[in-house]
């Protein structure tokens, strides 16, 4: 197995990103999903729009989000789309909440607990995605900012829980 290549910079800064993203040498083709944490009403536990802006401007993006599966303001589309022009997401680039229209699964070959993972209808619209994360501590199962930013692998977990 191949070595992971992990990139840093004490640089925290939106030309940094740029910096980086450049040092990974590579072109994200087509229409390019940025995925970023939008923030929950009320909290301020997110990075801000104007901090994202040059990255997302420059790999020419569309913000795309999900809504969420536990209560808040971001678990309805409506509510969601309440909250992105809220935090000012849609003041700097084109939205998506990919999951508006429904969902699609997508295999998970060789999965061990997972067979199949749900994403967002809109994800057959887009050909390459940049997932912008913050790594923050979460309440309900370790690292948030990951996997589970950019699809339902818990809707697989709880159909099984409920289930069982």
């Amino acid at each position: 197995m191949e070595k992971s290549k992990v990139y840093f910079t004490r640089q925290i800064t939106p030309e940094a990103m740029i910096t980086m993203y450049e040092a990974m040498g590579v072109k994200l083709p087509g229409k390019v999903a940025v995925k970023v944490h939008s923030g929950e009403v009320g909290n301020q536990n997110f990075i801000r729009p104007s901090f994202m802006k040059p990255i997302i401007d420059y790999v020419e993006g569309t913000i795309v989000e999900c809504n969420t599966a536990y209560e808040g303001k971001r678990n309805t589309t409506k509510e969601h789309w309440e909250t992105m022009k809220l935090h000012g997401w849609t003041d700097i680039a084109d939205v998506d909440i990919m999951d508006e229209e429904g969902e699609m699964e997508l295999p998970v070959e060789n999965g061990h607990h997972l067979k199949v993972n749900y994403v967002g209808e809109h994800m057959k619209k887009y050909d390459s995605m940049l997932v912008l994360s913050h790594f923050k501590g979460h309440p309900m199962g370790g690292f948030g900012g990951a996997l589970k930013n950019i699809s339902f692998p818990w809707k697989s977990a709880y159909s099984w829980c409920r289930s069982s």
